[in-house]
């Protein structure tokens, strides 16, 4: 049996112990990912926030858009792990600034179906490049361990039915990242 850590625990002693006393937060892998997450997602908000006006939620409807050309509302927050009223928040200032379109879904009239506008894409085009830039600095930042962490992370998402691809017809590089 391998020995036991942190992400290993032995679990003969979880039955022998308090859990009240032995569960460390700092070593609960589903926290660690969340809080890597956030401030992950803060520190490239940072970098796009002041210059091109957009929020988190904003940026990863763009990118999802990108991604997947025109979606409904649904979809997005389906793919993009986002709560609905967030979604419809992004894209109503999104198609305020002009960034996007809404359109009644041709084929579900209670679905509306939402796409880049050319002032979107000019956007990305600019954008786009910042979110690159920032995934080389994660990975230089991650070297040698990025490879293991990519693998891991295809595991985990594997298991909830989430892959790089994500099914929808695929625009652009499916590793840019949110």
């Amino acid at each position: 049996m391998p020995p036991s850590s942190p992400l290993r625990p032995d679990p003969e002693a979880a039955t022998q112990s308090d859990p009240l006393l032995d569960f460390d937060l700092a070593a609960f892998l589903p926290y660690r990912l969340a809080a890597a997450a956030a401030r992950i997602s803060r520190s490239f908000a940072e970098r796009y926030r002041e210059e091109f006006g957009i929020s988190i939620p904003e940026w990863r409807v763009l990118a999802h858009l990108n991604h997947a050309g025109p979606v409904s509302v649904r979809d997005i927050e389906a793919r993009a792990d986002m709560e609905k009223s967030k979604v419809s928040r992004a894209v109503s200032r999104l198609e305020a600034a002009g960034y996007v379109s809404k359109a009644v879904n041709d084929d579900d009239k209670r679905l509306l179906v939402v796409q880049l506008t050319d002032a979107g894409r000019a956007l990305l085009r600019r954008l786009l490049p910042v979110a690159m830039q920032f995934q080389a600095e994660m990975l230089s930042r991650l070297g040698p361990a990025a490879e293991g962490l990519d693998a891991g992370l295809a595991l985990l998402l594997a298991g909830d039915g989430i892959t790089h691809d994500t099914g929808a017809p695929h625009r652009g590089n499916a590793k840019q990242g949110f």
